[in-house]
C-alpha cells in the first residue's frame, strides 16, 4: 500500500495557522479609548468619548429641570416669581433657552499649569447635567450683582443665543439630583468641581486657594486630587484662573 504524501508550502501553512488564531481570538478594547467611570457621571451628555489624552463631552445644553426661561409650550416651563440667588427679587431677562451644540475637550490626566490662564467669558466647564459653568463675571467682565437678579428657580439663565448656564451653585444638582458635597462636574482643565460642603461642613473662600480649590482625597479620587468647590460668595466657582492647563470648548 502506498502512503499518500501531502506537501503544504511554508507560506500556505503560515496562512492556515494565522487563520486559526484569528478565528479563536476574542476582540479586545484598547485601554487608550476607555472612558473612566467618573466621567460617566455626566448624565446630561449626548456622548462621552476618550482618545487616551482628552475626554470629549458633547451636550445640547438643555437643562433637565424646570425653568422660567423655557418657552411656555415646553413641558419643563414653569413660571417663577419671588426671590432667587442671594435673596434677590427675580427679574426675568429677555432670553429663551435654546438647544446648543457644545463640545468640551478636557485633559484626561490634569496637571497643574506652569502659567495659570484666566477663565474666559462663556463656558469654562461642564456640569453633570450637561449645562456649562460660566465664571464670576457678567458681560463685559462686569460683576454679577445685577445679572444675578435674572437667575431662575435653579440659579441658571440663558444668554442672548439661548445658551443656558450656571455662574453659581446649580441647586438642582445639589438639592435634587445629588447633595451639597457631591461631584458637580469638571472645568476645562480637567479638575473636578464639588459642591459647597465637605464632610458636612460649609466650604468658605478662606478654605480655598487663589483658584478656588484645594487638594485632598474625595469619594471619586481616594488617592487625592486638586478640586474646585462652589461657594456662595464671589468668585463662586473659580478664582484667579484655571489651576491646570485648559482644554477647549467649541460651540
Amino acid at each position: 500500500m502506498k502512503i499518500l504524501k501531502i506537501t503544504v508550502a511554508p507560506l500556505a501553512l503560515l496562512y492556515l495557522l494565522l487563520a486559526c488564531q484569528k478565528s479563536d481570538s476574542t476582540p479586545t478594547t484598547t485601554t487608550n479609548n476607555v472612558v473612566p467611570d467618573v466621567y460617566k457621571k455626566i448624565y446630561g451628555a449626548s456622548s462621552i468619548t476618550s482618545d487616551g489624552t482628552y475626554i470629549t463631552i458633547k451636550s445640547n445644553d438643555l437643562p433637565d429641570h424646570v425653568s422660567a426661561y423655557y418657552t411656555s409650550s415646553n413641558s419643563l416651563y414653569k413660571s417663577f416669581s419671588g426671590t432667587t440667588f442671594g435673596g434677590r427679587t427675580f427679574s426675568k431677562n429677555p432670553n429663551t433657552i435654546a438647544s446648543q451644540t457644545l463640545t468640551f475637550k478636557i485633559p484626561i490626566n490634569p496637571t497643574e499649569a506652569t502659567t495659570h490662564a484666566s477663565t474666559p467669558l462663556g463656558p469654562i466647564g461642564v456640569s453633570l447635567n450637561g449645562v456649562p459653568f460660566f465664571n464670576q463675571y457678567a458681560a463685559m467682565n462686569a460683576p454679577l450683582t445685577n445679572e444675578a437678579n435674572g437667575f431662575d428657580q435653579y440659579y441658571g439663565h440663558p444668554q442672548q443665543s439661548g445658551q443656558y448656564h450656571y455662574h453659581v451653585e446649580p441647586i438642582y444638582l445639589t438639592t435634587v439630583k445629588a447633595t451639597k458635597s457631591s461631584l458637580l462636574g469638571f472645568l476645562l482643565d480637567g479638575f473636578p468641581v464639588y459642591g459647597p460642603e465637605e464632610n458636612g461642613v460649609v466650604v468658605t473662600n478662606s478654605n480655598l486657594d487663589a483658584y478656588h480649590g484645594h487638594k485632598h482625597a474625595t469619594t471619586e479620587y481616594p488617592n487625592g486630587i486638586y478640586h474646585y468647590h462652589i461657594t456662595d460668595t464671589d468668585p463662586y466657582i473659580n478664582g484667579s484662573g484655571f489651576y491646570g492647563t485648559a482644554g477647549t470648548v467649541s460651540q
